[in-house]
């Protein structure tokens, strides 16, 4: 019962997403060194790509209260005229490992349910290869943490959606952030910490239901 619920959680998610990262999702492996594209649509839903507009781009890991951003794929890139960036993966941000997602901050526009934060939006978790660094212990504590609740979604680039307008895809350089330390989130901040809404998950929109979700999950268990 307890998988099928997390399930339940994750696809309510990607339901409510505005900006539907298609790529990567959860099978996706992006090597270091070797240039990788992510790609996204609009899923017809409150915000349009239009509203979110400019957006920062970012690999990042951590769980759904607390993300470090680990390299900045595009410090702005508007969603709403480009439907994908490419980018090359950096070795060194961290280990072999399948604790990577995207994360879209948008710059203008605010979260609809929590003013204090940006609108934000994940792609499901994925593997990055051929790694050399490592996670510090504040990044790795957050990994740890995970279990608060989902981020991103499973949802496969299968999706229906079509995304409306001329899209052109653009090519980034990408700069690396440090995976030290804790900061109130920022666009720029390394990381991003969420204390003032429990239920802030990977996907704008999802704070109250998935943190109603979570509690009466809590209270199945018990």
């Amino acid at each position: 019962m307890f998988s099928k619920a997390v399930i339940s959680l994750v696809l309510a998610a990607s339901a409510l997403a505005n900006v539907f990262i298609t790529s990567p999702v959860a099978s996706t492996t992006f090597t270091a060194g070797q240039q990788a594209t992510i790609t996204w649509q609009d899923n017809g839903m409150t915000p349009s790509l239009t509203s979110f507009g400019a957006s920062l781009v970012g690999i990042y890991t951590g769980n759904a209260n607390q993300q470090t951003l680990l390299q900045t794929v595009s410090p702005s890139v508007d969603v709403s005229t480009t439907s994908s960036v490419v980018f090359t993966p950096d070795g060194t941000i961290g280990p072999d490992s399948s604790e990577y997602f995207v994360r879209f901050t948008s710059i203008n526009l605010k979260d609809a349910t929590n003013s204090q934060f940006p609108a934000e939006a994940f792609s499901a978790k994925f593997t990055m290869t051929g790694m050399t660094g490592t996670f510090n212990s504040t990044v790795q504590a957050e990994i740890n943490g995970q279990s608060t609740a989902p981020i991103g979604a499973t949802a496969t680039s299968t999706s229906t959606s079509s995304a409306s307008g001329t899209m052109k895809t653009v090519s980034m350089t990408s700069t690396t952030a440090s995976a030290s330390g804790s900061k109130t989130s920022t666009s720029t901040s390394a990381t991003a910490t969420k204390t003032g809404a429990a239920g802030k998950v990977g996907v704008t929109g999802i704070t109250c239901f998935v943190g109603t979700a979570a509690s009466l999950l809590g209270a199945m268990l018990l």
